[in-house]
């Protein structure tokens, strides 16, 4: 009779896991598109714009608020790079960071 309970725990125990590395992946790969992004700009400090960038994905929930933050300093410094740019180089690095946070 103790089946179901444990196949409920294992479930939600393979689920919290899942969450963990998506989050480690999503932080993995903001900062990723931090360190681009800092290279197309010129910016002196990458390591540091990288964990702005990182940073402002905790504004709201989903990734647009770093969609917002990249695309802003983008015009700020006259780089052109649109939305479906960083969109994609998100997608991207996303797949690397994936790959990267499953190898752990």
């Amino acid at each position: 009779m103790t089946i179901m309970p444990d196949r409920v725990r294992a479930f939600e125990n393979k689920f919290a896991h899942d969450e963990e590395l998506r989050f480690k992946a999503e932080a993995r790969r903001n900062k990723m598109v931090g360190l681009w992004a800092a290279g197309l700009l010129g910016h002196p400090e990458p390591d540091l714009y990288a964990r702005e960038v990182a940073a402002a994905d905790f504004e709201e929930l989903g990734h647009e608020d770093v969609v917002r933050k990249l695309k802003a300093d983008f015009e700020a410094a006259g780089v052109a790079i649109d939305e479906a740019d960083i969109r994609a180089r998100m997608d991207e690095l996303m797949h690397d960071a994936l790959s990267e946070v499953d190898e752990f």
